[in-house]
């Protein structure tokens, strides 16, 4: 590889869940560690050389915000960029923040290997995200909706509505929202509702005896999700072809109506956002997925962690919110607009302005793969190598399908960790087991926020027959692997997809991943020994080209990172350049600081969370770390180490995090073919270390900034990618 260029208290029964599942993860960690038999990490370093974590996640989203205020991305990609931040802050808040105020409510007070307790953590979060929430809200305000008016496209507040809109508006009240809204006023009767997690509700506040002479002054009136939160104006109303109105600027404007013979003296939107991180003890449930159907409905009505209030919210509502969800105002966020600006997304389709958005593109096809008329032929001659969205997802839902449809496949078997409902990989599952062949199908019931899905998608394979499991009790199956048995002759051959993302034909549309189709004889078995742990009882089988987590991987990995420092320290070439998601276990950044002091080049391309500080003297100033934000959500992990020439390449569903080293399955396998081994190094990694147009770079003291370009060629890794791969 060349050089590159350069106060709350949680209720009784949430407390017990809590402490429960604290001291259940804290047992599994501990088992997972032995289970693993890890390789010994070196000497551990001073905690202020390490970055916390929650931390540089609020940094990353930092970094997605910054893409809503580039002008030379598309204006409706612009914003949304912005919602997407927005709804990253809610599962921030959902899972990680409300991890750390339980941690807090029970006293599970010491420091993480960052050095930061719960508490201190905390204070330092609330600082950035106040201050990352308020950012949001100016770009919204000052820079995008005066942008989208330039191209006629309006979010008409209340103030520039003309009579004829003020008059649909009350007619869209009173046929489309007013039947289906249910005003609470709040009286010994009617205690205050326990609103759903990140719904649109208001306070509202009134003068006046009502019917039965209750003079109560208060009232909560909670939005059901099925109301549209972004309503087009009919030009037959006065409105223009692109006007919209907020449903909460409609609710604002005509809930006196709720209120007959009442004066409403305030109305003020709010939103509370609570503990969304399911628990359950698998050791102790007898059926896995009935345990956690009974479990989700308490991820509406969990523990609040954040409140958000309209910024004109009086301060008498504002603490009688506070204390009716039990949060103190370090909790507290004023929003100078809607409290949900994820809603905002919907624009985004019903503008239709191609025009405002990313130009679409048609994924291309491995020139092996244009014409082929027998994909198993096609595999027998040679491996194939996918790197979406550059190239397309479909000849792995033709693979499935062919499978599906030969008489000759004997057997099935996938791992599904996040799919799309209706997917076309779930359909030829399907099909196989209802024509008589053996599908295997381990679905991960415990993927965040797509259990429920998960848990349709296992009933509806079980319905036909397929054989369905979910995985190993305390450890995630994040593996991505795909395995058809084919009699050929008199012998059976396997052919093997092995991927960094997931089985999901949208995110294989939008996300940068690699994965490889193979008929390769060790491989194949390999697989088959993963999914018989899987399944089945018995040792960890010894593997000959797969690595797998939590057995081999973290400790090769360790192994590896060694001999590049051996390398160096005897003058020998020496270097490390990966692709991840996140880097974050601690073992793994005290072997990449020692291989630094010992000389090795190393340069991460880490997109999201990295705990690890980049070019510090004396402990990491050989190390470089960039995150590239772009078009594509940045997905594929890749690890190349110099390996003293010899170039060793893997791909891998795993991120260098504790829970993918030592709490979850994952797979990380080689690419040994030199032609695709070439593509890897050329099209995963040497176009992002050379970015100077969507690349952050980490500084010292945990910030990032922006490339340099100088007076260097713009170079963007996507559109490069785009461009070469693309059909």
């Amino acid at each position: 590889m060349p050089p590159s260029k350069s106060k709350p208290a949680a209720r009784r029964g949430a407390a017990t869940r809590a402490r429960s599942a604290a001291s259940a993860k804290s047992a599994k960690s501990a088992k997972s560690g032995r289970s693993a038999k890890p390789g010994k990490p070196r000497t551990r370093t001073r905690a202020e050389t390490y970055i916390n974590r929650e931390i540089s996640l609020l940094e990353f989203n930092r970094r997605v915000l910054e893409q809503a205020k580039d002008e030379s991305i598309p204006l409706l990609t612009r914003l949304f960029f912005l919602t997407i931040c927005s709804s990253n802050l809610d599962e921030f808040f959902e899972v990680r923040v409300a991890g750390l105020k339980q941690q807090v409510a029970f006293r599970i007070g010491a420091a993480r290997f960052d050095g930061l307790t719960p508490t201190a953590a905390l204070a330092r979060i609330a600082a950035i995200a106040h201050d990352l929430v308020d950012e949001q809200y100016r770009v919204l305000n000052d820079t995008l909706l005066p942008a989208l008016d330039a191209e006629g496209i309006r979010i008409l507040r209340r103030d520039d509505w003309s009579a004829r809109v003020n008059a649909w508006t009350a007619r869209f009240f009173a046929d489309e929202v007013m039947p289906v809204l249910t005003p609470i006023g709040l009286d010994p009767s009617h205690p205050f509702p326990k609103v759903l997690n990140k719904s649109l509700n208001f306070i509202v506040s009134v003068d006046g005896k009502d019917a039965f002479g209750r003079e109560i002054g208060l009232a909560v009136v909670q939005v059901p999700r099925a109301l549209p939160r972004l309503i087009a104006i009919p030009i037959s109303a006065g409105g223009r072809k692109h006007d919209f109105v907020l449903l909460s600027s409609v609710i604002h404007e005509h809930v006196a109506d709720l209120f007959p013979g009442m004066k409403v003296t305030g109305a003020y939107q709010f939103r509370v956002t609570r503990n969304s991180d399911l628990w359950v003890d698998e050791e102790e449930v007898e059926n896995l997925l009935q345990a956690l159907k009974g479990e989700l409905p308490r991820r509406r009505y969990g523990a609040a962690v954040r409140l958000e209030v309209a910024d004109n919210c009086t301060d008498e509502a504002v603490e009688f919110l506070l204390e009716q969800v039990e949060l103190g105002p370090e909790d507290l966020y004023r929003v100078n607009g809607p409290v949900n600006l994820h809603r905002l997304v919907a624009l985004v389709g019903a503008a239709q302005r191609p025009d405002l958005e990313y130009p679409p593109f048609v994924p291309g096809l491995p020139r092996r793969l244009r014409g082929e008329r027998d994909i198993f032929e096609t595999l027998r001659r040679g491996d194939i190598l996918l790197h979406h969205p550059f190239e397309a997802f479909s000849p792995v839902v033709e693979l499935l399908r062919a499978a599906a449809d030969d008489p000759n496949v004997l057997a099935i078997k996938q791992t599904l960790y996040r799919t799309d409902a209706g997917s076309a990989l779930v359909e030829a599952l399907i099909d196989a087991a209802r024509s008589g062949k053996q599908v295997t199908a381990l679905v991960e019931l415990r993927a965040r926020f797509d259990e429920a899905a998960n848990i349709d998608l296992a009933t509806k394979l079980e319905e036909v027959g397929a054989n369905v499991v979910y995985g190993i009790v305390g450890y995630k199956t994040h593996a991505k692997m795909l395995m058809i048995v084919r009699r050929e002759g008199t012998k059976l051959r396997r052919y093997v997809h092995l991927g960094t993302g997931n089985y999901h034909t949208g995110t294989a549309r939008a996300y940068t991943d690699m994965g490889l189709l193979t008929a390769n004889r060790e491989m194949g078995e390999d697989v088959h020994r993963v999914f018989m742990q899987l399944t089945g009882l018995g040792k960890a089988s010894k593997l000959t080209k797969l690595l797998q987590s939590p057995f081999t991987l973290r400790k090769t990995l360790f192994r590896m990172i060694r001999a590049e420092a051996r390398a160096a320290a005897a003058g020998k070439p020496a270097r490390i350049v990966a692709k991840m998601n996140s880097l974050s276990e601690r073992g793994i950044i005290d072997e990449l600081y020692a291989a630094s002091r010992a000389g090795v080049r190393i340069e991460l391309l880490v997109r999201g969370v990295c705990c690890l500080r980049a070019g510090v003297p004396g402990l990491s100033e050989n190390i470089r770390v960039r995150s590239i934000v772009g078009r594509f959500l940045e997905h594929t992990r890749i690890f190349w180490f110099h390996g003293g020439g010899e170039e060793l390449v893997y791909c891998a569903s795993a991120d260098w995090m504790s829970r993918n080293l030592l709490r979850r399955v994952e797979t990380c396998f080689p690419i040994e073919d030199a032609r695709l081994k070439r593509r890897v190094i050329e099209e995963g990694l040497e176009p992002y270390l050379a970015d100077n147009c969507q690349a952050w770079d980490l500084l010292p003291d945990g910030s990032y900034e922006r490339a340099e370009r100088g007076k260097a060629p713009r170079t963007c890794a996507q559109e490069r990618l785009l461009d070469s791969l693309s059909g």
